[in-house]
């Protein structure tokens, strides 16, 4: 039986129990659960701390499990990153008081304050720097340089007000972008259930980035209309009963969809329509 682990609360929580849940897994209904097994899938969920799950995949206690690549690196576990899941994307970045620093060189000899406090010090130490001090935080780190306990910050940064509202901002290049991830162990057995959850959360992410979509056109302007929609391999083309049109049907960018149906129309095709995607296996 595959063990997972999945993050029991926070930004990463509710968007990884939709995720397992549309490939086809059983999930919990109270979020006071922190076992959950799954007999027809072979699996069972553990319900952890965030930061706790990639240790707990690389002590082989779960098999793989999902949480942030942020806090995966900053763990220092035996586990390493198997698959991007698309959300919870953040950047992690330096901040210090507005106008007093352009560049991480500036930091040595100062001190930093973080909840990531291994991943900082990889990230200077691979830049050449050398800080007075990393201070570990477990949170509010944007107040630490007003109270005098961190001269610098480095810290997860979205829209930047929250730094803004403590005098701060950010310099140099982002330390890392992360989002969320599927982890395993290094040495992980990838013939078991590992495989059958890749590729179902793979499916997960095709279904939420593409759309099926199906339009008729004039057999003369068939390659102009394809060479709008190339789609994921090839488009299926058929012909119609009525001679001189075919109807295609080909995958497209759920972002781009709209544009494209507008460049179809003016084309010449005809009876466009979209339709979701609900899993895949490609």
């Amino acid at each position: 039986m595959l063990r997972i682990a999945v993050p029991n609360k926070g930004s990463l929580s509710e968007p990884a129990v939709a995720m397992l849940r549309e490939a086809g897994y059983k999930q919990r209904r109270d979020s006071r659960e922190l076992v959950l097994a799954d007999p027809e899938n072979d699996a069972e969920f553990f319900f952890l701390r965030p930061r706790d799950v990639a240790v707990y995949v690389g002590a082989g206690t779960v098999d793989a499990g999902i949480t942030g690549r942020d806090l995966l690196l900053d763990s220092g576990a035996d586990a390493v990153e198997h698959l991007p899941l698309g959300f919870a994307r953040s950047t992690f970045r330096f901040a210090a008081p507005a106008g007093t620093m352009t560049s991480v060189t500036e930091i040595a000899g100062r001190r930093v304050a973080s909840s990531y406090t291994t991943l900082v010090g990889r990230h200077l130490a691979d830049q050449g720097v050398e800080a007075a001090a990393i201070v570990h935080l477990d949170g509010a780190v944007e107040s630490s340089v007003q109270l005098g306990v961190a001269d610098v910050i480095a810290d997860v940064v979205e829209t930047g007000s929250t730094l803004r509202a403590a005098g701060l901002e950010v310099f140099g290049e982002p330390i890392l972008r992360s989002e969320a991830v599927l982890v395993r162990r290094a040495d992980a057995d990838l013939t078991n259930g590992i495989s059958v959850l890749t590729r179902r959360l793979q499916g997960v992410l095709t279904a939420r980035q593409w759309v099926l979509m199906d339009y008729v056109v004039p057999n003369d302007l068939l390659d102009a209309a394809v060479g709008i929609t190339p789609g994921f391999e090839s488009p299926t083309v058929s012909p119609l009963h009525e001679s001189g049109w075919s109807a295609v049907r080909v995958m497209v960018e759920r972002v781009t969809m709209n544009r494209t149906m507008d460049a179809l129309y003016d084309v010449g095709a005809r009876g466009v329509l979209v339709t979701s995607i609900l899993a895949s296996r490609l």
